[in-house]
């Protein structure tokens, strides 16, 4: 029974395991002054935006799964406490994935839709969690893992997406911008649908007892 209790956290690391790795290499390329390539450039330009998007990202999706746990392995104070380092580390990985859109030069495969929906959701992460925040302070603890978890999906995009993109290329060949562009929304909404389910279901039941 506790190993069920473990299947959650444990598929939500293994997604998260994808951006998780890009962005250790990312930031090794950087550190080590690998060579600058027309891909790469933006980022040793202006290197610390990317750094606190991939570090921020890497706490909210690892740290995020383990809210995940079942209730006979979950720890209110624990839970509260890793709540506390998930709120700024999401927020931080919203808003400077934000301003990597908005201020970075757009690499070849970079087109206006994708950005507007980078734009889009990225904003939607940032106000899932506000009003997440805002909900536990008035102790509606309901709202409050429900807002949570549309941020978390919408942040753990990055892993689902690598399989959007896998299926475009596997259907159609190499992926386009338009490709991209339906690759990323695809994955989004593909979260977005599993939160959506998880938090309608009968048992999702947040009792206060939990997290006081």
């Amino acid at each position: 029974m506790t190993s069920r209790r473990w299947l959650a956290p444990t598929g939500l690391l293994l997604l998260s395991a994808i951006p998780v790795v890009a962005g250790a290499f990312r930031v090794s390329q950087l550190s080590v002054g690998a060579a600058v390539t027309p891909d790469n450039a933006r980022f040793f330009a202006d290197p610390v935006p990317v750094v606190v998007h991939i570090v921020t990202v890497t706490v909210f999706c690892v740290a995020g799964a383990f809210q995940f746990l079942g209730r006979g392995l979950r720890r209110p104070r624990w839970h509260r406490v890793n709540g506390r380092v998930l709120v700024p580390a999401g927020l931080g990985a919203a808003l400077s994935g934000l301003w990597l859109t908005v201020f970075y030069p757009r690499p070849a495969d970079v087109g206006d839709l994708v950005t507007a929906f980078r734009l889009v959701f990225g904003t939607a992460m940032a106000a899932a969690i506000v009003i997440g925040l805002i909900a536990v302070r008035r102790r509606d603890f309901t709202g409050h893992r429900a807002w949570m978890i549309r941020g978390y999906a919408i942040g753990l995009g990055a892993g689902t997406q690598a399989f959007t993109h896998g299926v475009w290329i596997a259907a159609l060949g190499p992926v386009d911008r338009t490709g991209k562009a339906v690759a990323m929304l695809a994955g989004w909404l593909i979260n977005l649908a599993v939160a959506e389910y998880v938090i309608r279901r009968p048992t999702f039941v947040y009792r206060k007892v939990a997290v006081r």
